[in-house]
């Protein structure tokens, strides 16, 4: 039946030969290892001005008491102590954990159910050329600028004269009409619809260029014998897309810890800190209340979650290959 098509699908697709073994570089070759070093010396450097410096720089700050003018004074484990004690922080985090299901888990899920579809439907019934123009579409609120496409959300809930409520006035459902950003209650959820809206085409596009390596003889023979779409999707296509999953849940969980633009330009944390969120907090203690020294204890504590997080998805994804060239 159907189920049969994933050992089929496992014996053709090939896996990356080694470079060596393929005859380009001889192997245990010094010299040629060498040329590849010199290749990497510019992103090095960038990396280590970048990001290594500033990161080092930036966890010595967090230990000590600095308003960004005079030298800072080390205070020892003073803003460690604080930020674990300080609710705000901890409330950041839930925020974030919002964001993290419109982010990764609604985008992810839908963006594999479209992708299939896409591919597997529209694809072969109409041609290559209509789903590209849906996956564009899809993916075009990845092409705006977030400060562009924060303004154009901020337009359509606005209180008074937004499109949004204008619609539901006209539609009869004006006892729905609210102040869409600016109460506690609906200010989350708006900016998740919003992340869900500019997320959503990225995995749609990772999926689908994942599925240009599937053999459409698959689908025929499981169609053949009588599969429906479903039955399709999850024997076959869920199977080969499974590493782009990790790595698009892997990026999005990361852009969803990092997320600042939508906050900074629709609430400012607000109202109260409903949609306060740890990169926007840090950058008020920065910049607004100038204590730099607490600040800096924050984006360091985000950025050691995001470095287990990362740390945790590879564990798992080199598990499960481990597992699956085992079978």
């Amino acid at each position: 039946m159907a189920v049969n098509s994933i050992g089929i699908a496992q014996k053709r697709v090939k896996r990356p030969r080694k470079v060596a073994e393929i005859g380009l570089i001889p192997e245990g070759s010094k010299r040629g290892r060498a040329g590849f070093w010199l290749y990497l010396i510019p992103g090095l450097i960038l990396l280590t001005v970048v990001i290594l410096i500033p990161l080092v720089w930036n966890v010595y700050i967090s230990f000590t008491s600095w308003r960004g003018i005079l030298p800072p004074t080390f205070i020892g484990l003073a803003n460690w102590t604080a930020l674990f004690q300080d609710q705000q922080f901890w409330i950041s985090f839930g925020t974030s954990i919002a964001l993290i299901i419109a982010m990764v888990v609604i985008p992810t899920l839908l963006g594999l159910v479209l992708a299939a579809m896409l591919f597997d439907l529209i694809g072969r019934k109409f041609n290559g050329s209509v789903a590209s123009f849906l996956r564009a579409t899809y993916y075009l609120p990845q092409l705006l600028p977030i400060a562009v496409a924060s303004i154009l959300i901020g337009w359509i809930v606005r209180p008074d004269d937004g499109a949004l409520n204008t619609i539901l006035r006209d539609v009869g459902l004006g006892a729905l009409q609210g102040n869409w950003l600016g109460s506690p209650s609906t200010a989350l959820p708006t900016i998740m619809v919003v992340m869900v809206w500019v997320q959503l085409g990225y995995p749609v596009v990772i999926f689908m260029a994942a599925l240009q390596r599937v053999d459409p003889e698959l689908y025929e023979a499981a169609e053949i014998d009588g599969a429906n779409w479903f039955q399709r999707f999850r024997s076959i296509t869920s199977h080969i897309i499974r590493p782009e999953v990790y790595v698009v849940t892997l990026t999005s969980t990361i852009a969803a810890l990092k997320v600042f633009g939508p906050v900074y330009t629709l609430t400012k944390g607000g109202p109260g800190t409903s949609t306060l969120v740890p990169s926007y907090y840090s950058y008020v203690q920065f910049f607004q209340t100038t204590q730099v020294g607490y600040g800096a204890a924050i984006s360091t504590a985000l950025t050691v979650v995001i470095i287990v997080v990362a740390a945790i998805f590879l564990r798992a994804q080199n598990r499960s290959e481990r597992l699956e060239s085992e079978r």
